[in-house]
Order: C-alpha cells, then structure tokens, then sequence
C-alpha cells in the first residue's frame, strides 16, 4: 500500500473494502493493513477460543474493548477486560478463550504484518473449519498452533 491508500478513516462498524471475516465462531474486520501494521476488530461470543499458539515473526497486541477474555500467557494464566492492552512478543505462546457469559470485543494487531491477512482469508473461505485443517493451513502462513495439554 502505499502512504495516500493507508491514509484515511475507517468508519466505526466497517471494514477496509466492505471486508468482514467470520474465523473459529468469531468476526474479524480488517481495519488497517499496511506491510508494517495489520490491525482487525473481532467480535468474541461467548466460549469461543482461539487455542494456544505462536507468532514466530510478529508482535501482537489486543486492546480490550468490552467484555472479559482469559488468556495464556506463555506457562501463565491471565484474564483481561474494558481497558486492559495485552502485550504478546513473537515466539511467545499465547491463547485466547471467552469464558464469560459476555461478548468481548477486542482490537488486535500484529507488526510486522506478514501473512496474516491472507491467512485469515483463507480461513474465512474454508467449506468448513475443521480443527486440523485450520492448524495445516496456519502452519503455512508460519502461524503455529500447540498440541492440546494432556488431559
């Protein structure tokens, strides 16, 4: 993109092109999207998760915007509401999980933006989410999703 597209605002409620995702049960809504910078609002309902895994290449960042969400926060466990910003540096494994009887509204973004923006159009665009095709195709976008705990 360059400097004149990235200049501008992206109305409340609206996404860069008209574009609105639905990943894992949850809505994602591009609102920037530069080679430095993607950033997406997403919409959580409550008891949908995104399961633990790693950026290895990118920061990532959420903005707590309403509602609760717990985390795990490399061997920790955290939770998060209305005001709180969650710091999450490359390599480190993060998951997301919306445990309240609440939706959580979130705004995210990663640095550098790699492929992620691809990567959720692929998602949006599978026939059906199946766990792991999800993980096989996070994987080629250097998204990495951990093997659930034992038990």
């Amino acid at each position: 993109m360059t400097k004149s597209e990235i200049t501008g605002i992206t109305r409340a409620n609206e996404g860069i092109q008209g574009i609105s995702w639905n990943i894992l049960g949850q809505t994602y809504v591009p609102k920037s999207y530069a080679e430095n910078s993607f950033s997406w609002h997403a919409t959580l309902p409550p008891g949908t998760f995104v399961p633990p895994h790693i950026h290895p290449d990118q920061d990532e960042y959420l903005y707590m915007l309403e509602g609760k969400l717990d985390f795990v926060l490399g061997n920790s466990e955290a939770q998060a509401t209305a005001g709180d910003l969650i710091r999450l540096g490359m390599g480190v494994p993060h998951g997301i999980f919306n445990k309240s009887e609440q939706t959580a509204k979130v705004l995210f973004w990663v640095s550098p933006s790699r492929k992620l923006f691809e990567l959720f159009w692929g998602l949006h665009n599978m026939k059906e989410q199946k766990p792991e095709d999800v993980v096989a195709m996070a994987a080629e976008f250097n998204i990495h999703f951990l093997p659930p705990p034992p038990g």
